[in-house]
C-alpha cells in the first residue's frame, strides 16, 4: 500500500486562496464577510484541536472513552441543529437529542456490530469518524425540517401537511447525494481511501456502507423528531 502524501504547511496555505477570494467578494457585496471569516477561523481551531484529541482517543481504545466522545458529539449536534429555532431551542433540545439517538446511535452500533464485525466493536478509528458522519448529516436534516415546519405552521398550513412538507424538504440533500454519488461526485471517504492506496473496489464498498448509514440515520432521526413535534410548539393550533 502506498503511503499518503504529506502536505507541507506552507503548501497548505495555498488552499486558503479560494477562501480569501470568497471572503473578499462577500465583503465587497457587504454581506456575511464577518460570518464567513469567523466560520473559517472556527474550522481551523476545531480541526487543530480535534487532531490532537484524536491522537489521544485512538491511543486509549477504551469503550467508556469512545462512547463518551460519541455522546458529546451527539449533544453538540442536537444544539447546532436547532439554530433556525433559537427562541425554541431549549424547549426542543431534549426531543432533538432523543431523535438523534434513535436514528444515529442505533445505526452506528448496528453497523459496527453487524456489518463491520469489529473486534473490539468500539474501535475508535471506525466508531468516531462514522459517528461524526451520520450525526452531521442527521443534524442538517433536522435543522431543515425544523425550519420548514416552523415556516409552514406560521403560514397557517394544517400541522399534518406542514409536517409532511418538512419531511420532504429535509430529505432533499440526502436524496440528492444518493443520485449524485459516483456520477457527479466521489465522496470524501472514498477519495481519501483511494489517495491512501486502497483498491477502488474496496473503497466503493465502504462508500456504499456510508451512504446507507447517512440516509438511514438521517431519515429515522428526522421522522422521530417530527413525530415528537406538536402544533403548539410553533404557536399554532392547526391540526
Amino acid at each position: 500500500m502506498n503511503s499518503i502524501q504529506t502536505i507541507p504547511l506552507l503548501n497548505l496555505l495555498w488552499a486558503f486562496v479560494p477562501v480569501v477570494i470568497v471572503i473578499g467578494l462577500l465583503w465587497h457585496w457587504s454581506t456575511q464577510a464577518g460570518t464567513a471569516l469567523y466560520a473559517v477561523l472556527r474550522m481551523l481551531v476545531q480541526l487543530m484541536l480535534i487532531g490532537y484529541a484524536l491522537v489521544w482517543i485512538f491511543g486509549a481504545e477504551r469503550p467508556v472513552v469512545i462512547s463518551a466522545v460519541v455522546v458529546a458529539m451527539m449533544l453538540a449536534a442536537a444544539w447546532i441543529a436547532l439554530n433556525p429555532l433559537k427562541d425554541r431551542r431549549r424547549a426542543m433540545y431534549a426531543r432533538t437529542v432523543l431523535a438523534l439517538a434513535a436514528g444515529c446511535l442505533t445505526t452506528l452500533v448496528f453497523v459496527l456490530l453487524a456489518v463491520l464485525d469489529l473486534a473490539p466493536w468500539y474501535e475508535a478509528r471506525y466508531a468516531i469518524p462514522l459517528g461524526g458522519m451520520v450525526l452531521a448529516n442527521a443534524m442538517t436534516t433536522i435543522s431543515l425540517a425544523g425550519e420548514r415546519l416552523g415556516t409552514e405552521s406560521a403560514r397557517g398550513v394544517p400541522f399534518p401537511e406542514a409536517r409532511k412538507r418538512a419531511l420532504q424538504t429535509s430529505l432533499i440533500p440526502s436524496l440528492n447525494s444518493l443520485f449524485a454519488v459516483g456520477l457527479v461526485s466521489l465522496p470524501g471517504t472514498m477519495t481519501g481511501q483511494i489517495i491512501s492506496g486502497v483498491s477502488p473496489l474496496i473503497a466503493t464498498r465502504y462508500q456504499i456502507l456510508i451512504m446507507c448509514m447517512i440516509f438511514g440515520s438521517a431519515g429515522i432521526s428526522v421522522i422521530c423528531y417530527l413525530l415528537m413535534m406538536r402544533p403548539g410548539d410553533f404557536g399554532t393550533a392547526n391540526t
